[in-house]
């Protein structure tokens, strides 16, 4: 047997080494599925076979691998050559990107090199190199495309904001599968309305919505027509006519444009065709934006310079990520509407205007926001007393201002009722708990059903005779008070339970004394979450010289930006007291001649008040009426108070716990007429309750004339 039989082995071909060798070669070169070449030490192709599919081998050699692959980065390329022509082990999988001779557009590929050792083994000067070269462009495309479509799937659907929805599908596309992309909407739908059935009518006009730009293109992106890319977000165009924007909002199909020099469309856009001049932009994908066959827009995506244009396989993402934009805008345009409808709801249900009090001044600030179920009011009430309110219902939408109306209209009822503010707010949640029921009540199918609900409240009532202010709170935060000296007034409110939770626990109310001028803000629970919150707030409500409006405003500057985007309401008040000139007050005797007495002083005062003499006639039979009540039925001390404000209130108060009720007296009966007769003379009348008795009141309306210029300068 011979030595080369020997060292091949009994199953080895025949011949010897060098044909062995050989044969492998030649297989390798011509049969490899993997692009094969030969560098000699100076990195020259010597040896190569169809690197590329495509390619004619014979161009290659003689160049330096760098050159004949065009490679971007060929320092970095041929460094890397060197260092395993050095001995420093192969290099495997290494990316590069280059460009051919024969293949336009840049090309991706996975290179591998390895040292062909000489006869003396590694530590020998090498022979060479040998270069395995994958193509894997279509494969790095497929990649781009998948991470393209997932960055959509990631970025699009988590806003509720169509701008922000637009501008999140913009830039999931850009870089990466775009260097330019527009999305724009009808105007219509960005309004909140509902989207247009395809075909979109001609002159329907489209906004910018968002944008994106790769780097390369971010300056030469500022300003551009309609057609391109560099038109500004909020501009409003109308597309043109034979364009490949008309046509895909037409039929409703997407289209892979070319763009060049010998497309005829640009000529009937002509801002169109500068700004893809401007911009290198040489292939276009135009989808429109279409969910349920209605239209919401149209995306248009750009490649330019030198990267690849567009081809079907990019449609077909377009048209993935297009579906799933135009579902997350359309979301968002539904609530956005429902948005502007529960905003619309909760601005006809809160005041109108600042309503003139007695004896405080107010001021508030409602900031929209997410949340529609804030709410304030400032509610007149007898003896020239305020009610000062503040609520909020959790959620958002057109319910939680259906429920914060409900809840309103209850608070104002019961406040007009002159029961204390933790009487208030115990019948408020009974409103409440009811109101709960009914939901839990809905049938399973309702999505309302299940829907938990929140809801918290702040009362507070000011005396500017006592100068008292008592509060009671139903889950809300206890209000801030700043005296007139600038320092902050202690209130301890204890907290009660929510107005829909379960929890039964009585309200407990806190009475505090406040000084002529001090300063009372009623909050939403947004305004006082984070770092410092209260004491913000109590600082800037003793900055001096400042109107109850700009430090409102003041306070709302300081916040922090997402208690804007929430939504929240402030109301500050003031605190005065009622002039003495316009107040009268007599101490009177239990006695049956007292109505006479004090009818008397009744037309002394009113004359001095400069009132007409109709007033003064059914204000003294009103006292009578009170009077004469009170001295058969009450017990002492009796005690008479006139107060003139925009109307004039008569209060007659007595030491007995019990409440007259109005009767409707048949003709034969004597007696029984007297409320009856007030009721009609009065515009308002009623009974309040205190420690100390009771206080009947009626308000008058007086003439304009009287009301301007009655009880001289006040």
């Amino acid at each position: 047997m011979s030595d080369a039989e020997t060292t091949a082995g009994p199953g080895a071909p025949r011949g010897g080494p060098d044909q062995l060798d050989e044969a492998l070669l030649a297989a390798l070169f011509t049969q490899s599925a993997v692009g094969l070449g030969v560098l000699d030490p100076q990195l020259r192709l010597v040896r190569a076979n169809s690197l590329v599919e495509g390619e004619d081998v014979g161009e290659y050699i003689g160049h330096r691998f760098t050159e004949a692959f065009r490679l971007d980065d060929p320092d970095g390329t041929e460094q890397l050559m060197k260092r395993v022509l050095a001995g420093e082990g192969p290099a495997r999988d290494h990316l590069v990107r280059g460009r051919l001779r024969r293949i336009p557009g840049d090309r991706e590929f996975l290179v591998s090199v390895y040292r062909l050792d000489g006869p003396g083994g590694p530590g020998a000067p090498a022979l060479g190199l040998l270069v395995a070269v994958v193509d894997v462009t279509e494969r790095q495309r497929a990649r781009a495309r998948n991470a393209a479509l997932a960055a959509v799937r990631d970025a699009v659907g988590g806003s509720l904001d169509v701008a922000a929805t637009c501008r999140s599908f913009a830039e999931a596309l850009v870089p990466g599968f775009a260097d330019l992309a527009v999305v724009e909407v009808v105007d219509d739908v960005l309004r909140g309305a509902d989207p247009p059935v395809g075909p979109l009518p001609p002159g329907t006009p489209l906004r910018r919505a968002a944008s994106g730009r790769c780097d390369a293109f971010r300056d030469t992106a500022e300003g551009a027509g309609e057609g391109g890319a560099r038109e500004r977000s909020g501009v409003t165009r109308r597309l043109a006519a034979r364009t490949p924007y008309a046509l895909a909002t037409t039929d409703l199909r997407a289209r892979l444009v070319p763009l060049g020099p010998d497309n005829p469309w640009p000529a009937t856009d002509p801002d169109g065709a500068r700004a893809v001049a401007e911009t290198g932009a040489h292939s276009l994908i135009v989808v429109p934006l279409t969910l349920r066959g209605a239209v919401l827009g149209l995306v248009s995506l750009y490649r330019c310079g030198a990267a690849e244009p567009f081809d079907e396989d990019d449609v077909s993402l377009a048209v993935s990520a297009a579906t799933r934009a135009a579902l997350g805008i359309d979301n968002a345009r539904r609530y956005e509407r429902e948005h502007i409808i529960a905003s619309t709801v909760q601005r006809r249900l809160l005041p109108q205007a600042e309503r003139q009090q007695a004896a405080v001044d107010t001021a508030h600030v409602l900031l929209p926001g997410r949340d529609s179920g804030c709410w304030f009011d400032t509610i007149a009430l007898s003896g020239a007393r305020t009610a000062l309110v503040v609520g909020g219902v959790a959620g958002e939408g057109l319910q939680s201002a259906i429920a914060m109306g409900q809840l309103r209209t209850v608070i104002q009822a019961l406040a007009g009722l002159d029961l204390e503010p933790e009487e208030v707010l115990a019948r408020l949640k009974d409103t409440a708990d009811r109101l709960a029921d009914e939901r839990a009540a809905l049938p399973p199918a309702d999505a309302l059903q299940s829907e938990p609900m929140s809801a918290g409240c702040v009362y507070g009532v000011y005396d500017p005779f006592t100068r008292t202010c008592t509060v009671a709170r139903a889950g809300h935060p206890a209000p801030l008070i700043v005296g007139p000296d600038g320092r902050a007034v202690a209130l301890d409110v204890p907290e009660g339970p929510g107005l829909f939770s379960t929890d039964s626990a009585l309200f407990a109310p806190a009475t505090v004394t406040l000084e002529v001028g001090s300063l009372l803000a009623f909050c939403t629970a947004e305004l006082l979450s984070g770092d410092r919150a209260a004491e913000r707030i109590t600082e800037t409500l003793a900055r001096p010289g400042r109107s109850l409006q700009q430090l409102g405003d003041d306070i709302v500057y300081a916040l922090p930006d997402d208690t804007r985007s929430a939504g929240a309401a402030l109301l500050l008040a003031r605190t005065g007291t009622v002039s003495d000139h316009l107040v009268a007050t007599w101490d009177l005797a239990q006695d049956p001649t007292t109505p006479a007495t004090a009818r008397v002083l009744v037309r002394d005062r009113l004359q001095g008040w400069g009132l007409g003499e109709d007033t003064v006639e059914a204000t003294e039979l009103i006292v009578s009426e009170l009077v004469t009540n009170a001295v058969r039925y009450g017990t002492p001390p009796l005690r008479l108070r006139l107060l003139l404000d925009s109307t004039l209130t008569c209060e007659v108060h007595d030491g007995s716990t019990a409440s007259p009720h109005l009767r409707h007296a048949r003709t034969v009966d004597e007696g029984g007429r007297g409320l009856f007769i007030v009721s009609r003379l009065a515009s308002h009348w009623g009974a309040r309750h205190g420690p100390d008795g009771k206080v009947l009141w009626t308000e008058q309306d007086l003439p304009e004339d009287e009301r301007n210029g009655a009880g001289g300068e006040r």
